[in-house]
């Protein structure tokens, strides 16, 4: 990587690239994804640890819960318990089984129609891959040039010596020393342990081309969520991680035509809108942390307008952009913890996401209630099946601080109350299936509903098949609503509360509520 050249020869790359950007989206989007934390999750042999077998095991209840596709965090071998380090591509973990669990689970998983979607990490290895154990050994090894190094005069020079803490990453002095020492550092955004690849070098975009290539085709996954896309180039390059997206997705449709691509790009909507050029879906952080927002508040904000600022963004690179919409994921406070444990707001958030434009995704756990903040372990507590002493399937990697058999009500028994937050997630997900107009993920389909009130938050996802009225009271006390003339006479389609009751004109609504009319 030639940090020297700040615009250099990416623009023409990326003019020869362009005309790749316009083939049709990568795969059919799922309806509904469900992030697991794999370590986390279920444990099938009792060593404390979340499985692949775990999971394997847990395939009729996502598929009752109405799950569409799981993204699974790195799966890889890794010295670290988050995975996030890999050590060897092409490799389970052996804490998490073998290869072959990991076919019988794409199996079982495809007999259920739920599509696999494997966390790649491309952007860094671990210090202990074969490749950086070389590249250490000095400039005349020729797994040197896999990673990026300067001596500090040159890093002086270019004023990239440290740069400000990100959502991502909280970094603050990212070229490293060897142990060993040497004249030359080496990069690592996220911290030591992860040096940055160099993709600069055809070597290892091919060994990355080929890694894909065996997850898709030797293995058989229908896709990738890819870790940290805003980082293959450093922010001052950002056109050449565009471009090396909109390469990236050329090779994989040539590899699996119907092969599926979402994107990690932490950052602003006009900063996330060019990596639509190559990944047909990325994250919506921004949305993500208004909901979080609004919901701690109880103020509505306007959500509909920031979104619908953030489609034409996207929309002007690619029109048919996939906004995979999320509360929570792995490296985010739940909301459970944002609003208290209050299980009113929790359904809310619910409904909110389930209701609004995009692909949503659900962490594991939070369709029941899961509470949780940083440090970051603190995210990603295990999963509560049942009471902790019938527990067998529960992990024990590590003592929760947040979701305990005290603060946080298991699976078990909420699947035998019907008001409990997971059938709120349950029914909220059939009704998302079963509505084209709530079901559409792209073009995105959001209008302004005509409401202005305070406290309230409205919107019509307009559709062929019917427009849908949504309401949504995110505040704290019940409100009146005067109904749109154009929404009057609808029929009811959802109510999160059996006290809402609705006339020719008006809709009462109770505090952190819900309401979907067709």
């Amino acid at each position: 990587m030639d940090f020297t050249k700040i615009k250099g020869s990416c623009l023409s790359v990326l003019s020869l690239l362009t005309a790749a950007a316009t083939q049709a989206q990568t795969g059919n989007p799922p309806a509904v994804c469900y992030e697991i934390f794999v370590r986390s999750f279920a444990d099938s042999n009792g060593d404390g640890i979340g499985d692949i077998n775990g999971i394997t095991s847990k395939l009729d209840y996502l598929k009752e819960l109405g799950v569409d596709a799981l993204w699974l965090t790195p799966l890889c071998k890794s010295p670290t318990y988050h995975k996030y380090d890999v050590m060897d591509y092409r490799q389970i973990d052996p804490e998490f089984g073998t290869m072959d669990d990991f076919k019988r689970l794409l199996s079982e998983a495809h007999k259920r129609k739920i599509r696999i979607i494997k966390d790649l990490v491309v952007n860094h290895t671990s210090d202990r891959h074969p490749w950086f154990q070389q590249a250490r050994s000095g400039k005349q090894n020729p797994y040197r040039d896999y990673y990026v190094w300067l001596d500090q005069k040159t890093i002086d020079s270019l004023g990239i010596a440290t740069r400000e803490k990100s959502g991502d990453s909280w970094e603050v002095n990212p070229w490293h020393a060897l142990k060993e020492g040497g004249a030359e550092k080496y990069y690592g955004l996220f911290w030591s342990g992860m040096p940055d690849l160099n993709f600069d070098n055809p070597k290892v975009r091919e060994e990355i081309y080929s890694v894909a290539d065996f997850w898709l085709k030797e293995v058989g996954v229908d896709g990738f969520r890819l870790d940290a896309a805003k980082h293959i180039y450093p922010d001052w390059e950002a056109e050449k991680s565009h471009a090396f997206w909109i390469e990236f997705r050329e090779k994989i449709l040539r590899m699996k035509p119907d092969a599926y691509l979402v994107g990690e790009v932490w950052s602003t909507p006009d900063k996330v809108a060019p990596y639509f050029k190559g990944l047909p879906a990325n994250f919506n952080v921004d949305a993500a942390l208004a909901t979080h927002q609004m919901l701690k508040t109880g103020l509505a904000s306007d959500l509909i307008g920031q979104l619908q600022q953030t489609y034409q963004a996207y929309e002007a690179v690619n029109p048919n952009f996939i906004d995979a919409i999320f509360n929570n994921n792995h490296d985010h406070v739940r909301i459970g913890t944002t609003v208290d444990g209050d299980i009113d707001r929790m359904k809310l958030a619910a409904s909110l996401l389930l209701t609004l434009p995009g692909e949503p995704y659900l962490y594991y756990g939070e369709e029941i209630g899961m509470l949780g903040s940083k440090p970051d372990e603190h995210i990603r507590e295990p999963f509560l099946w049942r009471k902790q002493a019938q527990d067998q399937q529960r992990t024990r990697w590590m003592k929760p601080f947040y979701s305990t058999d005290d603060s946080v009500r298991n699976l078990e028994a909420q699947m035998q109350d019907s008001t409990s937050l997971y059938h709120h997630y349950k029914r909220l997900i059939r009704l998302r299936h079963e509505h084209p107009a709530l079901g559409q993920v792209a073009p995105a389909n959001l209008l302004h509903a005509g409401v202005a009130q305070e406290g309230v938050l409205a919107f019509t996802r307009p559709h062929a098949s019917g427009d849908v009225l949504v309401i949504h009271n995110v505040s704290g006390t019940e409100k009146t609503v005067e109904l749109p003339a154009g929404a009057r006479n609808k029929g009811l389609l959802f109510v999160s509360s059996g006290k809402t009751s609705i006339t020719a004109s008006k809709l009462k609504i109770p505090a952190y509520s819900s309401v979907v009319l067709q």
